[in-house]
């Protein structure tokens, strides 16, 4: 019997626009400045980031799904049937709709997306193309616990699909503790389906956050017109720059917004001051060799089990399971 939904009731858990004001301003006035990531991608955000994706020098993407393509087989047999797909994050669904097809009968497919637009948009395709599968989508944000939907026929066991490198998003201690909530949402013989970009030359790196086009520079600075329209503020963009730079020693892009002059700048009805030359962090990226992702893996309570990468060893999709007792 097919139950899918094409249609998802937001949450509580949506940010509402007081938390998006209150984070900005905390940021804002701290030194150094920062914002939370998760604000870059309201709707046209989004848009944005599906664009980055298309860019020549954004290699992340294509060759995930070359993987997905390539290793489909195996991670199918590596996961087992009647699985219940969990994934964090689910944006556009286009390796949402490689993994489903690769895996053996999987039960339901639970995406978590905070945006509801994104979300009621990827379900109702993912619907469409696979009727038999159950569709239970959570409009809510990944970082804070979730009851997970109960499917109507039994799973096996709880697959987490996490691609798109999204872990490098977060340091260290805040990547190890989304691995924890993933542990304990997964249960004693759940698995989670990682992708991580790996570490490489730093040119390729900075390349594919620097595109020529200029796309992943308006997506950056679309944060500063979401805050002009949503927190009455009053950024000038054209005083502004994107930059995103390969840290070595910490082995991750730090994407900052950098005022290019000293300037005063409202944000809910309150100054804030810019020195010339002073940024703004906005996104981390961080990068790993894969005794990296395994270290922090371990600190949750998981073990990488299996792994899937590109020939060029580019990127890399890690299957953990909870530690054995």
């Amino acid at each position: 019997m097919n139950n899918s939904a094409v249609t998802a009731v937001p949450a509580p858990q949506e940010p509402a626009v007081e938390d998006f004001a209150g984070d900005a301003l905390a940021g804002l006035s701290a030194q150094p400045k920062t914002l939370p990531s998760k604000y870059l991608y309201d709707t046209r955000g989004s848009e944005l980031f599906e664009a980055i994706c298309e860019q020549p020098e954004y290699y992340p993407t294509r060759t995930e799904l070359s993987i997905l393509q390539d290793e489909a087989a195996s991670m199918a047999e590596a996961v087992g049937p009647r699985a219940l797909v969990v994934e964090y994050g689910s944006g556009s669904g286009i390796k949402t709709q490689r993994l489903l097809d690769a895996l053996p009968d999987p039960v339901a497919y639970v995406p978590i997306e905070i945006s509801h637009s994104a979300l009621n948009a990827s379900v109702a395709e993912l619907a469409t193309q696979f009727p038999e599968i159950e569709m239970l989508p959570l409009c809510a944000d990944f970082l804070q616990p979730v009851r997970l939907p109960a499917s109507e026929r039994p799973a096996e066991r709880v697959l987490i699909f996490f691609p798109g490198s999204t872990l490098g998003n977060f340091d260290t201690d805040a990547a190890v503790r989304l691995l924890t909530t993933m542990r304990t949402e997964m249960g004693d013989n759940g698995a989670a389906l990682i992708g991580i970009d790996l570490k490489k030359d730093p040119a390729m790196i900075e390349a594919a956050y620097n595109d020529a086009a200029g796309v992943t520079a308006d997506f950056t600075l679309n944060l500063l017109d979401r805050m002009n329209r949503e927190l009455d503020a009053d950024f000038d963009r054209e005083r502004f720059t994107h930059r995103a730079r390969y840290n070595a020693i910490a082995g991750r892009i730090e994407t900052h917004i950098v005022s290019d002059c000293a300037q005063t700048v409202r944000v809910a009805g309150r100054p804030i001051a810019f020195t010339e030359g002073e940024g703004i962090l906005v996104e981390y990226s961080c990068k790993y060799s894969q005794s990296d992702f395994a270290a922090m893996a371990h600190r949750a309570g998981l073990v990488v089990t299996r792994s899937w990468t590109d020939a060029d060893r580019r990127f890399a999709l890690q299957l953990v399971e909870p530690l054995p007792e």
